[in-house]
């Protein structure tokens, strides 16, 4: 007896449509939260799978397929809700697909842009091509534009530059992509010596550098390979230079060469080697000696 009372109650309660309506956003809401986690745990034992170069990479490949598959998710789950609801509250879904339909036609015709945009998010996405916290430069509307991916979306990724600017770019505007935090970076070095230095000497003291550096607690987990002696790179009208190369943690690569640069001015002079200076040398008709003047440059 009371299990019929209690059966007609329900569903006098559950014909209510406002009852309805707030048990399909409350499921919607349940299912949304159930697949945010789903998709996390996914997605990194996907990552886990595919041997990447470091940790980093790793982790930036996993919080952008994070990032992407949530928000598809979410627009699926709350376009059904939508539906759903519209039936409960007597809506003729079918006539308005329908309609919907027709104007998704015309209006088809002048989304070409925002299409292109979504192909191009797909392949950005697929093919790994930068990941949030990378630092990147897209050439978009004829200009480079260069900072950090704070977002990927299927259509849009945000940029933030070094001047704390916000940089919003269709993903189909990108016409050229310059990563420069993937997999590893180059340090390079380019060092000006003096024409009367020893090279080997100069040689030998950028190595001793590079190698106190890898030594380093605070520098070591960041330098793949220690900044050493590359080559003699050109010669100068007033000195040699030589180029320092390292490979290293992505995105690492400017502090490290500016603490190697620290580092090295220290270790030339202590050495006694100055940075030269530029020289020009002046001559008269009635001089026999050369005069040589030093400007700073």
């Amino acid at each position: 007896m009371y299990s019929e009372e209690i059966s007609k109650l329900l569903g006098v309660v559950f014909a209510n449509p406002l009852v309805q309506v707030s048990a399909t956003l409350l499921v919607a809401v349940i299912v949304q939260m159930i697949f945010r986690a789903t998709i996390e745990r996914i997605v990194h034992r996907a990552i886990r799978v595919h041997k990447y170069a470091n940790h980093v990479d790793e982790e930036k490949r996993e919080h952008t397929l994070v990032t992407i598959f949530r928000t598809m998710s979410a627009v699926v789950i709350w376009i059904t809700a939508i539906i759903v609801i519209l039936w409960q509250l007597d809506v003729n879904v079918t006539a308005l697909m329908t309609g919907a339909g027709v104007v998704g036609i015309i209006v088809g015709f002048g989304a070409q842009n925002a299409i292109r945009d979504f192909l191009a998010g797909i392949f950005i996405i697929a093919e790994n091509q930068y990941r949030v916290g990378d630092i990147v430069t897209l050439h978009a509307a004829g200009k480079d534009i260069s900072g950090i991916v704070e977002d990927i979306s299927i259509r849009i990724t945000r940029l933030r530059d070094l001047d704390g600017n916000l940089h919003i770019i269709q993903n189909g505007e990108a016409k050229i992509i310059t990563n420069q935090s993937f997999g590893y970076a180059n340090v390079n070095v380019d060092v000006r010596v003096p024409y009367e230095a020893d090279i080997d000497k100069i040689e030998g003291i950028i190595n001793k550098v590079g190698e106190e550096m890898q030594a380093d607690q605070t520098w070591a987990p960041h330098i793949f390979e220690p900044i050493q002696f590359f080559r003699v790179d050109g010669l100068e009208d007033s000195a040699v230079r030589v180029k320092a190369f390292g490979k290293v943690e992505p995105a690492m690569q400017w502090d490290i060469a500016g603490e190697f640069r620290r580092r090295l001015k220290k270790a030339l002079d202590k050495h006694g080697i100055a940075v030269p200076y530029p020289q020009i040398i002046n001559r008269t008709p009635h001089q026999t000696k050369k005069t040589v003047s030093i400007t700073n440059g």
